[in-house]
């Protein structure tokens, strides 16, 4: 795919990962909507700013209707891990499922049609290595992700009949504002972003972008054993 031709739609753009993805995109040539609930807090100069919250139905299609020449959308916008399925509140749970799942639905189901219509393009759902394997801290954000793994898969059959080819991308810890008290390996954004618009030029169903994905998405043909060697 080309993207110096393309439109580019990335939601969660005001910052960390969807601020590095911008960057990348404006220096291939993309024409990018920088989308975000406050679109007064986009900084980068040449996006156009745009709002949407993706945990609005409302949001997102105004969102749609203001663009109308997408052909390329980027699922980014997410929150932090913060839930424990035992013993978190359950509001807290719903919202991971409704950020992560129903935000990236509600968004894909408002621009596919006008992807489409612009004679297709891609989308890309920003996964993570805890779509394929859980911790109880984060158990919510593993179930949102895991669940968000299975629309892409689902999105990817029916969206290739309308041109549209759908991407996911795993990754572990970047080096952003909401990991900063994560003490572990982390990649650079800016290093992944490119990683990200190499893929979706090749027309990749899958990016892999670090080694923590790569061992979680490894495991996952070891069965249960393999993924968690600490059970009994």
């Amino acid at each position: 795919m080309d993207l110096s031709g393309g439109t580019v739609l990335i939601t969660g753009a005001n910052r960390g990962f969807g601020r590095a993805l911008a960057t990348e995109l404006l220096g291939r040539g993309a024409t990018v909507y920088a989308g975000a609930r406050d679109p007064g807090r986009v900084d980068l100069p040449g996006v156009k700013p745009i709002t949407i919250d993706i945990t609005d139905p409302a949001s997102v299609e105004v969102a749609a209707r203001a663009t109308g020449d997408v052909t390329v959308l980027i699922n980014n916008a997410g929150s932090p891990p913060r839930a424990d399925l035992l013993t978190s509140d359950p509001d807290v749970i719903r919202l991971e499922m409704d950020t992560h799942f129903f935000g990236t639905l509600t968004v894909a189901r408002a621009f596919a049609p006008q992807i489409a219509a612009n004679g297709g393009g891609a989308m890309l759902n920003v996964l993570s290595g805890l779509s394929w394997v859980s911790f109880p801290e984060a158990g919510a954000y593993c179930a949102a992700k895991a669940a968000e793994w299975s629309l892409t898969n689902t999105l990817r059959l029916q969206l290739a009949g309308q041109s549209i080819r759908v991407t996911g991308l795993h990754l572990g810890y970047m080096d952003t504002d909401m990991v900063r008290e994560v003490a572990a390996e982390k990649s650079d954004p800016a290093d992944i972003a490119r990683i990200a618009a190499d893929g979706l030029a090749a027309g990749a169903y899958e990016i892999v972008a670090d080694n923590a994905s790569r061992q979680a998405q490894a495991a996952l043909s070891g069965g249960v054993a393999a993924i968690y060697p600490q059970l009994p």
